[in-house]
């Protein structure tokens, strides 16, 4: 039977390899761009930028609220979604960190 190892890793390890997943996909990638341009955006408005369906969106729309780089606000049936500058933030500290501590192994 197979399980999980994720608990032999740190929280900081687990957080930054969700973060590293969530922008594996160049799709991703344009749905934060296109959502750093308009600052919100419904999900019709983000299909309307990019060459995918509105499923396809919608799913990485999905993964990247999961990760918690963006947010939702419910407005009767539709969702505006933005950038969660507060988790942006906290991702790119920990990113540094991560990378500065890295280099200065390499460096040693």
């Amino acid at each position: 039977m197979a399980y999980s190892k994720s608990t032999k890793f740190s929280h900081g390890e687990q957080e930054m390899a969700l973060i590293g997943k969530s922008l594996a996909h160049p799709a991703r990638i344009a749905i934060l761009k296109v959502l750093a341009k308009y600052h919100s955006c419904l999900c019709g408005e983000i299909v309307a930028e990019l060459p995918l369906s509105q499923s396809t969106v919608s799913q990485h729309l999905k993964e990247l609220r999961n990760a918690g780089l963006i947010k939702g606000k419910q407005d009767g049936p539709a969702v505006t979604y933005s950038i969660n500058f507060d988790s942006f933030k906290a991702a790119e500290k920990r990113t540094n960190k991560f990378f500065k501590k890295l280099n200065a192994k390499l460096k040693e």
